[in-house]
């Protein structure tokens, strides 16, 4: 039976480098893996009150199923403000809760943040890793994976056209895929 591995992009913006980046990746899934895009795009802000009074969003049930049944994630995140943007936080927040039961318990993560400046992202990789510390999700350590100047990687069609990206990319998968293995047994 293939591992699932989710992949998401912490950005809504429809032509993001983020989500170009995801996509790359559903390519390199090797044989017992399956990559898959997990979209954000229909998450209110988490708000304690739809879990307290039952009145749960369906898009939240539907997330937290989705991050339930996945083996490991990869998160791809841009900066924002020196940190992760706020929709992947919100994210985060909706799968960890109700208090108790986080659907992100113990599954495999790896974090690849990406900016168009010379950083790569750094900030909200780190901010990123220290929400999940919490959460439980042990964080593939090497190799760190900031994409810097993003914005100069993709053609028009959004594929990655700078080899030395792909080629971190596909190191990063490799890496991911060897310590998930060791992680999840």
């Amino acid at each position: 039976m293939n591992k699932v591995i989710g992949i998401i992009a912490g950005s809504l913006r429809k032509s993001s480098f983020s989500k170009k980046i995801g996509s790359a990746l559903l390519s390199m899934a090797p044989e017992g893996f399956v990559f898959k895009l997990v979209p954000l795009d229909n998450l209110p802000v988490y708000n304690q009150d739809f879990d307290d009074n039952d009145i749960v969003p369906e898009s939240y049930v539907a997330f937290r199923d989705t991050v339930r049944n996945l083996d490991g994630i990869i998160f791809i995140t841009p900066e924002h403000n020196r940190s992760m943007p706020a929709v992947l936080k919100n994210a985060i927040d909706i799968a960890s809760r109700p208090y108790g039961k986080s659907a992100w318990n113990g599954k495999p993560g790896a974090v690849f943040s990406n900016s168009p400046g010379n950083l790569g992202g750094f900030g909200a990789n780190h901010h990123l890793r220290q929400s999940l510390v919490f959460l439980n999700v042990p964080v593939m350590q090497q190799p760190e994976v900031y994409l810097s100047h993003i914005n100069e990687c993709f053609d028009e069609r959004g594929n990655v056209k700078d080899d030395k990206t792909k080629d971190l990319l596909n190191k990063a998968v490799e890496a991911y895929i060897a310590w998930f293995r060791k992680i999840a047994g």
